[in-house]
């Protein structure tokens, strides 16, 4: 993350790859645009973006590296197909996880040096929650018409159903929703949104408890844990269950855990052995997961660098 950025005159493997893909993107949009109609060069482009983002990679620095690229390429494909549910699935979770990984856990990173720095860093990674959000929100309603509006409901029965193929989008909506507000706590209308942010998920998780090998519950036990009145033992035990689901070999549920459940409860032994865990876990072979589990094992090893502090 750091030495990655030098790259003493030679191109990177990340920027080597952007080029390629680049190049590749073209030749295929140039091979459509001969024969086809151009929504159905929109349409291929589009699919081969959305592959492209459920491709595993566990390599942070050239996944860092490539994101910009492929991220306002896709974004540029999604506005002129806003529907695309894999696309805009994959543009939700890129702009999410580029903002925790890459911004974000920087500004935590660079508090204690400059908390100026870090204050622009997590402005900036408020704006890309934000962006995030609205795309996956846009997508869901224009697969379903009126969906943020029955989302605002005040009666149970006019929520808007989660249809099963499309969690993913709404956890990603939700996620994103949560790290924005997180960032926003000078602006209480984002922050009056917290509520709504936990209904996508719990509607989500009505469709799909299982979404992500337990992803969702770990979101919905940091949202626990987040909003006023919130109950931390129904946190814990849906934190429980998610590690439980997992085997113990996803580091998602086990540092979710260990910020959300022993860090505030001062059990630093539990917070040491969650996060040790969390480390030491291993993806299986050509995980769709492996860039986001090793975004998290990297914010786990840096929590135990600091755990002295902590307590």
């Amino acid at each position: 993350m750091h030495d990655s950025d030098k790259n003493h005159g030679q191109p990177s493997r990340a920027w080597s790859l952007g080029k390629g893909r680049a190049l590749f993107l073209i030749a295929l949009v140039l091979a459509l645009a001969g024969c086809s109609p151009r929504q159905l060069v929109i349409g291929n482009l589009a699919d081969e973006l959305a592959a492209q983002g459920r491709s595993s990679e566990n390599d942070l620095e050239l996944a860092r590296d490539a994101a910009p690229f492929y991220l306002k390429l896709s974004e540029s494909v999604l506005r002129q197909q806003p529907g695309h549910l894999a696309l805009a699935e994959s543009v939700a979770g890129g702009f999410t996880q580029y903002s925790y990984a890459f911004v974000a856990f920087e500004a935590d990173k660079l508090e204690s040096q400059d908390a100026r720095g870090a204050e622009r860093l997590r402005q900036r990674a408020a704006n890309l929650y934000r962006r995030a959000h609205e795309h996956a929100v846009n997508a869901l309603e224009s697969l379903n018409s009126g969906f943020m509006a029955a989302l605002r409901q005040t009666e149970a029965a006019l929520w808007p159903q989660v249809p099963r193929e499309q969690v993913g989008l709404a956890y990603w909506a939700a996620a994103a929703w949560g790290g924005w507000i997180s960032l926003a706590k000078d602006d209480p209308e984002v922050v009056a949104d917290l509520p709504l942010a936990v209904r996508l998920a719990d509607l989500a998780a009505q469709s799909d408890p299982d979404w992500g090998n337990g992803a969702l519950t770990s979101l919905r036990a940091t949202f626990e844990t987040a909003r006023p009145g919130g109950d931390r033992k129904q946190a814990e035990r849906w934190l429980d269950e998610a590690i439980a689901r997992s085997g113990g070999r996803l580091p998602s549920p086990l540092l979710a855990k260990a910020e959300g459940i022993a860090l505030p409860a001062g059990d630093r032994a539990g917070f040491e052995k969650l996060l040790q865990q969390a480390v030491a876990s291993r993806d299986e072979p050509g995980s769709s997961q492996a860039l986001q589990n090793e975004i998290m094992r990297r914010r786990a090893a840096w929590l135990l660098e600091q755990s002295p502090d902590l307590f």
